[in-house]
């Protein structure tokens, strides 16, 4: 492969070694310009071109369909009908509010897919494919059979080809084969889609595009706007499956005993039938939990963060632990130059370095400065390249001098290259403890190939030439960003390539605990208890491996750790993949961006507070909204066994559930689901919402019957009388539970609960809404009566939470 140097930064001459922009690319073949125009036209037409679409969300109709054809909105569907058919028209409101809930929920998915969509394509891979003899830069759902891919470090393999040049190419294919260990490939051998560069560069030739590529499906599933595997969505179908075991015979009792008890008016068995089932399916639940985490997918949208899926929302609200990659994170992945020590007075290292640079094609951060700083020479021919490696950590560069000299050039880190005790390492280490990045030029006695092929060799075979310093930026946003981690009680560690003295320097900088003590990851125990001990115990991990990093986040996973990597680099790719949620940049290499859960598209690292306080509104939201829903049913299921037992009419009509469900429940949840809420997430979801939905509905159920009978024993049989004692003691217990959920009480918080018992208030003092939802008060007793059991529940109620809440605090 060749580069010509005349390109920025180049000279007239040409390297003939690591990749350019002057053809021929590749060994001289009729594939060396790749398809024309007209070829590329050809096959777009004929439908051969790489068409699996970039899915960050459902479409449209499966949105509608979901959130419309729902086992909820079914059986409500069924009572809604039955209620037209007898009516009266006050009795089949509730049809309206699901109806709206429905729609709320469409709208905003709809509204999320947009933002995803948007997203997905800010965020998308680019392959560079040659063409009509050019190299641009082209969406991967523009690829067509037969283009000819350039490939290099970090890209995402886009679909299945055929290699037919390979410069040190290595692989990684663990997401299709489960293997760790990077493929050596060489010109002749298949590269599969959904496999990573980890080192050096080569072309291909596509052979599979679209839907026959080997992982176009796995692609586009794992991009799919889904609830799937999200801890909060499996508790609540643990929820559902619970209502759904007490309603079935609850219910089928409930009517049985309502078409007896009134055999002489069937459309009012009816509605009392209808208004016990009706509250007994918490049908908003599902709804404001999609809901939710639709708003929260728009909300980090407007930060350039790219939720690629969405139960990482919740996940990154749960870690525990958060392990940083130093470079593009904590500090930014641009570098400068900042002195060059010259240790050998006849090697030309301006010429060396600006050489290194020009032969090149994929040139890191560090090699980026050096670009920028040392111009490519006239006169130095290339011969061979050994990319970089995040596992041998240097890359290098066999040149034809002006001179007519043949000489082979390293440049890396000073500790990987030279033996250790050298005196140059002191020298390095002093640079690197006040945070600069420090790279060895040294030239080499032996080839390239030899030393590719036993890297242990490098000590004995070079000889150190130069010293490069480099500054790295440290991230403003970086410090804030720890420190915020830091008082939520996330432990943050840094696990970076780079010497491990100079990280430190960097993270104590940022004031991170534990930065004084670096550790040095080529001493880390192999042993996993071990490991997890090390890893544990210390903060900032320097010259860590790739499979280092890995080894490392599961280590953390052992120990019950929740673990969030970021990176950006493909020496991250293994632990962004293990990690419970991996944070990938969006300025990160392809196969960052295709293995992260969640993509920062600015780059901004002082996005991830955001990202954390909008789970926790997610999961403690709806936490307090399913503590609503599941209160309401119990005391529904429980109210029904005991009109069951009693042979006596159901106490309410659909009008009345929907009225006490839309003021206690149906508009504060809305209200509550999207509010802000910094509570830390902790595990037990279910137990927890049972812990306090169990008691509230059974004091609510007791509250009602015993408010009910007492009336059926003043108003002898003036049913609409008791009916309202009923309704009164119901909505008054149920305001008191809303009132204990809506805590820690803000100024619209307490508005809110004064706001919905004003509105029952209204109800019933204001004669046409008397009429409409047939609720009248009659005398002074009974109602006093329902009040006072109301507040016998409710002062009950608080010593059940007061209980609760101080178990969890002693947990």
């Amino acid at each position: 492969m060749k580069k010509r140097l005349d390109e920025p930064g180049g000279s007239a001459e040409t390297l003939a070694c690591g990749g350019g922009e002057a053809p021929p690319e590749v060994p001289p073949s009729p594939k060396a310009l790749g398809l024309t125009t007209a070829e590329v036209a050809e096959r777009v037409a004929s439908g051969r071109v790489n068409d699996v679409p970039l899915r960050s969300s459902r479409s449209t109709g499966e949105i509608v369909r979901a959130n419309l054809f729902t086992r909820i909105n079914a059986i409500i569907g069924v009572l809604f009908v039955i209620i037209v058919v007898v009516g009266p028209v006050q009795d089949a409101l509730f049809g309206g509010v699901i109806l709206a809930n429905t729609l709320i929920g469409i709208f905003q998915e709809v509204r999320a897919k947009r933002t995803l969509d948007q997203l997905a394509i800010v965020g998308e891979s680019r392959p560079r494919v040659w063409r009509d003899g050019q190299r641009s830069t082209v969406s991967a759902s523009d690829i067509v059979i037969d283009d000819l891919i350039d490939l290099g470090q970090g890209d995402k393999i886009a679909v299945d080809g055929t290699l037919i040049d390979a410069d040190n190419l290595e692989v990684d294919e663990s997401m299709l084969t489960g293997e760790a260990d990077p493929v050596h490939k060489h010109a002749g051998d298949a590269v599969m889609s959904g496999s990573f560069v980890v080192a050096g560069a080569g072309v291909f030739t596509a052979t599979r595009v679209g839907r026959e590529a080997y992982a176009a499906q796995l692609a586009e599933e794992a991009r799919r706007f889904t609830l799937v595997n999200s801890e909060l969505r499996n508790g609540i179908d643990r929820i559902l499956k619970f209502v759904t075991y007490a309603i079935v015979p609850a219910g089928i009792a409930l009517i049985i005993t309502q078409l007896l008890v009134n055999d002489d008016d069937l459309p009012e068995a009816v509605r009392r039938m209808v208004g016990g089932l009706v509250p007994m399916v918490p049908e908003g639940l599902v709804l404001l939990t999609s809901l939710a985490f639709a708003v929260g997918v728009v909300r980090l949208g407007r930060k350039q963060c790219l939720v690629q899926e969405l139960p990482a929302i919740e996940g990154l609200a749960r870690v525990d632990t958060v392990c940083l990659d130093k470079t593009g994170t904590l500090t930014e992945a641009s570098m400068d130059v900042d002195e060059v020590l010259p240790l050998a007075p006849d090697v030309p290292v301006d010429d060396v370095l600006g050489a290194l640079g020009a032969a090149d094609e994929r040139p890191n951060a560090s090699l980026q400065a050096i670009i920028e700083r040392f111009p490519a020479p006239q006169g130095w021919r290339c011969r061979d390249t050994a990319p970089f490696s995040s596992a041998r950590r240097w890359s290098g560069a066999a040149f034809t001098e002006p001179s007519g000299r043949e000489s082979a050039w390293l440049l890396g880190a000073p500790d990987t290259m030279l033996t250790a005790g050298h005196s140059m390492l002191t020298a390095a280490d002093s640079y690197g403890a006040r945070g600069m990045r420090v790279l060895l030029l040294a030239r080499s006695s032996r080839p390239l190939d030899e030393l590719l092929a036993d890297p242990s060799a490098v000590p004995s075979a070079v000889e150190p030439c130069a010293l490069v310093v480099i500054k790295q930026r440290i991230r403003p946003e970086a410090s804030a960003t720890l420190r915020y981690f830091a008082d939520q009680g996330v432990a943050a560690k840094v696990i970076s390539g780079d010497n491990a003295v100079s990280v430190g320097a960097v993270a104590a900088g940022l004031q991170l605990p534990g930065a004084e003590r670096p550790v040095d990851a080529r001493s880390l125990p192999e042993d996993p208890e071990a490991l997890a001990d090390a890893v544990e115990q210390n903060s900032v991990f320097g010259r860590v491996g790739p499979q280092q990093k890995r080894d490392m986040v599961g280590a953390l996973q052992s120990r019950g750790h929740s673990v969030a990597m970021t990176g950006d680099g493909v020496n991250d790719v293994l632990a962004l993949k293990d990690a419970d949620i991996g944070v990938g940049m969006g300025s990160g290499s392809p196969a960052t961006r295709a293995v992260a859960q969640i993509v920062l598209l600015d780059n901004n690292f002082a996005s991830l507070p955001s990202v954390v306080a909008e789970g926790r509104r997610v999961i403690g939201n709806i936490e307090r909204v399913a503590n609503l829903f599941l209160t309401k049913t119990i005391y529904s299921v429980l109210m029904a066994l005991v009109i069951v037992i009693a042979q006596a009419p159901y106490p309410f009509l659909p009008r009345h559930v929907t009225l006490i469900g839309s003021l206690t429940i149906g508009v504060p949840a809305f209200f509550l689901a999207l509010a802000p809420n910094k509570e830390r997430a902790r595990p037990d979801f279910v137990g927890r919402v049972l812990r306090f939905a169990v008691p509230a509905g059974a004091l609510a159920a007791a509250a009602t019957s015993v408010a009910y009978f007492f009336a059926r024993s003043v108003y002898d049989d003036n049913l609409d009388a008791e009916t309202s004692a009923a309704t009164l003691a119901l909505f008054l217990t149920a305001l008191w539970a809303l009132a204990i959920i809506a805590r820690p009480y803000t100024w619209w918080r307490v508005l809110l609960v004064a706001v919905m018992g004003l509105a029952f208030a209204v109800v019933l003092v204001v004669p046409s809404l008397q009429d409409f939802f047939q609720l009248k008060l009659v005398g002074v007793e009974v109602p006093w009566t329902a009040a006072a059991c109301a507040v016998v529940a409710g002062l009950i109620l608080e010593i059940v939470w007061a209980r609760s809440r101080r178990r969890l605090s002693d947990g």
